[in-house]
């Protein structure tokens, strides 16, 4: 695998943040079983963290910034800062049409085994677009450039969630719309999913240190951000 080296965005003594790219998964489990590929987490051990291990996980197709202890037996701290929603963390993802200003999705999401549990996410429109997109029936297409803060982490959370306020992702390939998928991938060659977590914030649970990063946007989302 002709893989880039890691982008490490912040370390210190327990842990480290890094930059994950698209098309990547966080490490092998029972739900990745089926991928053979080296994961984020065998990158960053190559990388010289013989021992890293991650704290929380994006999808495979998200790209962004991600926590990782540097030895096992510190994840259950960096862990808990989520059990007490003491870290934050911020996406922004390109949406299907234009998105009220902010609001709040209060919707339950189901689980890998079938249930439906608690879920909600804050959004915020940032920007809106208009492209002269010929995809019937229309001749030109709207889409709203949005922040979402998931206040609960639950599995496609912030895909689900999209899709239920009728908004869905671009290029999310279970719950977005597969005629803007498939101008986004044919037309405009971009093939990735237009969401990224952006933004990381958390308290050093061992030093103490207010840690607040932020991490730039991938480089396809440039072909359509700037007008094509």
């Amino acid at each position: 695998m002709n893989q880039e080296p890691i982008s490490v965005v912040f370390e210190d003594e327990q842990c480290l943040v890094v930059n994950k790219p698209v098309n990547l998964i966080v490490h092998h489990s029972y739900y990745a079983r089926n991928i053979e590929e080296t994961s984020l987490t065998d990158l960053i051990r190559v990388q010289g963290w013989e021992n890293a291990s991650p704290v929380h996980r994006l999808d495979r197709k998200t790209s962004g910034l991600l926590l990782f202890a540097k030895e096992s037996k510190w994840v259950a701290e960096f862990q808990s800062l989520f059990e007490k929603d003491e870290i934050e963390k911020k996406y922004l993802a390109l949406l299907r049409g234009f998105v009220d200003a902010e609001g709040i999705i209060d919707s339950p999401v189901k689980n890998d085994r079938g249930n439906y549990k608690e879920a909600k996410t804050i959004f915020r429109c940032l920007e809106q677009f208009e492209r002269d997109y010929i995809i019937p029936p229309y001749e030109k297409q709207r889409y709203s450039l949005v922040e979402m803060i998931p206040v609960t982490g639950r599995m496609h959370q912030l895909r689900i969630h999209a899709n239920k306020m009728a908004h869905p992702i671009i290029n999310d390939p279970k719950y977005g719309n597969r005629h803007h998928n498939h101008y986004f991938q044919e037309e405009l060659g971009i093939h990735e999913l237009f969401l990224h977590a952006y933004s990381l914030r958390f308290q050093q649970p061992f030093s103490g240190e207010l840690i607040d990063l932020q991490v730039d946007l991938p480089e396809f989302w440039s072909v359509f951000l700037n007008g094509v």
